[in-house]
């Protein structure tokens, strides 16, 4: 598979995505910041179910600090997501790039304590979760699991934009 190939291989993936992340943030990430009138009983029910299957303490009784981050994906992340899924299934669109950088960084940024949370916090002495936590090494790691694609593809997405030939920023130089 030669370049070409693997870049419109890579673009999909991204697409993909981001186009599987706008339901994802609308139906099941910001029911945490969002009113819950807003919300059909049944997406509430999927919300419930999924935070006690999984033990996620965060979507259970969300953290002022996790709530900033959810408020963030609202208002900055959420109208990107049309915007890249576009560029990447359309392929070839070298003004994604920056963009994609930001986001990129940005989500790393977030997932770091999210994951540090669930992989260091002793649940069993913090006051500011309720319900249901992960107690076991197995039920971190699960958790872990459903979270760490936010973290790889944006990772795959940055280095894909920074090294990625095509996408590489070349400085047009004016003519005298």
């Amino acid at each position: 598979m030669g370049a070409p190939a693997t870049r419109r291989c890579v673009e999909w993936l991204l697409g993909l995505y981001f186009l599987s992340h706008i339901p994802i943030t609308l139906f099941m990430d910001l029911q945490a910041v969002l009113p819950r009138e807003l919300y059909p009983v049944e997406f509430r029910n999927l919300l419930k179910w999924y935070a006690k299957e999984f033990k996620d303490p965060l979507l259970q009784e969300p953290p002022a600090w996790f709530k900033s981050f959810l408020f963030c994906e609202l208002v900055f992340q959420l109208p990107f997501f049309p915007i890249a899924t576009y560029a990447f299934l359309k392929g070839s669109c070298k003004w994604i790039r920056t963009p994609a950088i930001i986001y990129s960084v940005h989500t790393m940024t977030t997932l770091i304590p999210i994951l540090s949370t669930f992989l260091f916090e002793d649940f069993s002495k913090a006051s500011g979760f309720k319900g249901q936590r992960p107690e076991t090494l197995h039920e971190r790691l699960t958790l872990v699991s459903v979270y760490a694609p936010y973290l790889l593809i944006p990772f795959i997405l940055l280095i894909f934009m920074l090294r990625s030939p095509y996408y590489k920023y070349e400085e047009k130089r004016k003519k005298k």
